[in-house]
């Protein structure tokens, strides 16, 4: 079993790590280098990835800790489902509405703010980031989770466990 709590623990860090450089580093980063219509353009090239790996890590962590069921076992399964399940929102119906926007939008530069299309683009906007940072904010709490202490049940007296060993010698 501690092979499979080391590949959870990696999955749920590769998610979380990955969902954090993406939206605090690599997004703020483009949009602040080129004009908005490019950097639009580079992170929803870039989407399918990451919510590829997103829904990668998210199903790797998922089985594990269906196989590994320990302290905290039910909140971290329904957790890692919830944000799965925003993950999938936003890889199939969340950013191809937005995409499709962006392809009716001949340029966010020019386009009036209060134009229906832009409208409509901020709320999906709007909506897949409060699905993001959600995600986010499950993997925080899905690492502080692991990094808990097991039970006195799950960790048996270090005493007693080196005197079964000793006798088992």
């Amino acid at each position: 079993m501690h092979n499979i709590t080391i590949v959870y623990n990696l999955a749920v860090s590769c998610w979380l790590g990955g969902a954090a450089l993406f939206t605090f580093l690599l997004t703020p980063l483009i949009f602040a280098s080129y004009s908005r219509d490019i950097a639009g353009g580079v992170v929803g090239v870039l989407f399918p990835g990451y919510f590829r790996w997103g829904l990668a890590c998210g199903a790797v962590a998922l089985l594990c800790q269906i196989m590994n069921r320990g302290r905290f076992a039910v909140a971290s399964l329904v957790l890692i489902i919830i944000m799965l399940a925003l993950t999938a929102v936003q890889a199939f119906v969340l950013e191809p509405q937005a995409a499709a926007l962006k392809q009716s939008i001949v340029s966010f530069a020019t386009t009036p703010a209060d134009h229906p299309l832009r409208v409509q683009f901020r709320k999906v906007h709007g909506l897949s980031m409060a699905a993001n940072l959600t995600v986010i904010a499950g993997g925080i709490v899905l690492v502080m989770l692991s990094s808990l202490a097991p039970t006195a049940e799950s960790n048996p007296d270090p005493g007693k466990a080196a005197s079964q060993t000793a006798a088992s010698q």
